[in-house]
């Protein structure tokens, strides 16, 4: 396969409804969709930087930035998806822009093949559980009304963003208004300190799957120190960038559970390396979302079907957020979502809604 070049496509997609976390609020997601153009077909793919620095050092202008000075023409003598890792590799960091470029390259080479980007990261089932993230709203009532929506649409599992103030008692809340029954777990988003311990361990009354993130990203001793006054399992995000940084983190005991974003690990050839680690390791892990578009949630809902994804992840339907998705929506049944199985990741943009919503573009050749 010869890469001829790439299309850089920012879309701008208002959300159905503010999404708050302890980070910031987003109404709108701006997006950055990477196609990559090949002599045998062409591939998608979608950056989740956000737009400012908040989840993590990248964001979207920095994401086209590096793309068009130094990721992309590293990328002259790629011809498959496996080699643009390694090409990419003496650039530091950058992992979102890196992930996006290879998801595209990785969708042409398997829609030529006529593979599904499922099967061939070793998909195991056809359908995939459906959690939801669930952001800090105003008021407690606010936040009981929309979880018993989530619950009434038949998500499996449910996901409560907290920071110091929205924690105890807001978990408290929703257990005594849906009961022990329901699959429970918050999200920190690095808001806490290891000073927090005892605070925290309040929430081990609740039965709740796992801790999301409760410290600093680089702070792993610090999270193993947490995981041994706290009962309820401590799961890492945003401190798992590879599948090195969760061979760490298990030996440490700074995680029990691994929450695995494409993005933030360089792509899903490195996220199906994390997850063989943490297979071998006993450790279970789930597939988080970052506000994806179809692009993107097509190819989480992939990833989430391999053996080792065995808690509901973040891959809601697309009317979770988007009013207008720019692919055929993805849509729950019974608390589940079918796995693409088509070429590639299994969906293409529609070109109308694509160019509606589209506010830049540029051509850069290999």
């Amino acid at each position: 396969m010869r890469i001829e070049g790439f299309e850089l496509r920012r879309v701008g997609m208002p959300l159905v409804s503010p999404f708050r976390t302890s980070f910031g609020t987003e109404t709108e997601r701006d997006i950055l969709l990477v196609r990559a153009v090949t002599d045998t077909a062409d591939g998608w793919g979608e950056c989740v930087a956000g737009a400012d620095p908040l989840y993590s050092s990248e964001y979207v202008d920095g994401s086209a930035d590096v793309m068009r000075r130094f990721l992309i023409p590293a990328l002259e003598r790629v011809g498959t998806a496996a080699e643009v890792g390694e090409a990419l590799k003496p650039f530091k960091g950058h992992r979102m822009a890196k992930g996006a470029l290879e998801m595209a390259v990785l969708d042409a080479e398997l829609r030529a093949a006529g593979r599904s980007l499922a099967s061939e990261l070793g998909s195991t089932r056809d359908t995939v559980p459906c959690g939801v993230s669930v952001g800090i709203m105003d008021s407690v009532p606010e936040l009981l009304d929309a979880v018993g929506r989530y619950l009434a649409e038949g998500y499996v599992r449910i996901k409560l963003k907290i920071e110091p103030g929205w924690d105890v008692d807001v978990v408290r809340a929703v257990r005594e208004a849906f009961g022990d029954d329901i699959l429970l777990q918050v999200d920190a988003n690095t808001a806490y300190t290891v000073a927090d311990a005892d605070h925290l361990a309040r929430l081990d009354e609740f039965g709740l799957l796992l801790i999301e993130q409760p410290l600093d990203e680089e702070d792993v001793l610090g999270h193993a120190d947490l995981a041994k006054v706290v009962r309820t399992p401590i799961c890492l995000d945003e401190s798992i960038t590879s599948a090195d940084a969760a061979v760490a983190a298990i030996r440490l005991a700074a995680t029990s559970v691994i929450n695995i974003k494409p993005g933030r690990v360089g792509g899903y050839l490195e996220a199906r390396r994390v997850h063989d680690v943490a297979v071998a390791a006993g450790v279970p892990v789930w597939c988080g979302g970052m506000v994806e578009s179809g692009i993107g949630r097509a190819a989480n809902i992939a990833l989430a079907s391999l053996p080792g994804f065995t808690l509901p992840g973040d891959v809601s339907a697309s009317a979770r957020f988007y009013e207008t998705d720019i692919t055929e929506p993805f849509v729950m049944r019974d608390g589940h979502l079918d796995v693409p199985a088509g070429p590639g990741i299994g969906v293409a943009p529609i070109p109308d809604i694509l160019d509606e919503l589209t506010t830049s573009r540029e051509w850069i050749s290999v």
